[in-house]
C-alpha cells in the first residue's frame, strides 16, 4: 500500500489562532490513526510554520478527504497544502 506526504503551510499565526479548533483536528487526526490511515503526524517547530501528516493508503482520495474535513483547512490556518506520494524504503516491506 502507498504512503503519502501531506504538507500543510500555515500561516504566521498559526500558534495564536488554533486553540478553537485543535481538539477537532486531534479527533481528525486519531481518527486516522485508529483506521491505520495516518501512520505519523506533527508540527515542525523553529520556526513552526510546517505540519507533516504520512498516510499509508490505497490512494491519495483518504489524504485529500482528510485535508477538506480539517478546521485547520476550512477555517483558514493553512495557507497551502500539498501532497506527494512517498516512496519509503525503511522499514522495507514484503511484496504484497
Amino acid at each position: 500500500m502507498p504512503y503519502f506526504a501531506l504538507f500543510y503551510h500555515v500561516v504566521d499565526d498559526f500558534i495564536a489562532r488554533r486553540a478553537p479548533f485543535r481538539q477537532q483536528h486531534l479527533a481528525l487526526v486519531h481518527a486516522g490513526h485508529e483506521r491505520g490511515e495516518i501512520i505519523l503526524a506533527g508540527a515542525l517547530a523553529d520556526p513552526p510554520d510546517l505540519a507533516l501528516l504520512v498516510f499509508k493508503a490505497p490512494d491519495r482520495r483518504a489524504v485529500d478527504d482528510f485535508a477538506a474535513r480539517d478546521p485547520y483547512v476550512t477555517e483558514g490556518l493553512v495557507a497551502r497544502v500539498d501532497v506527494r506520494p512517498w516512496n519509503v524504503v525503511v522499514p522495507a516491506e514484503s511484496p504484497s
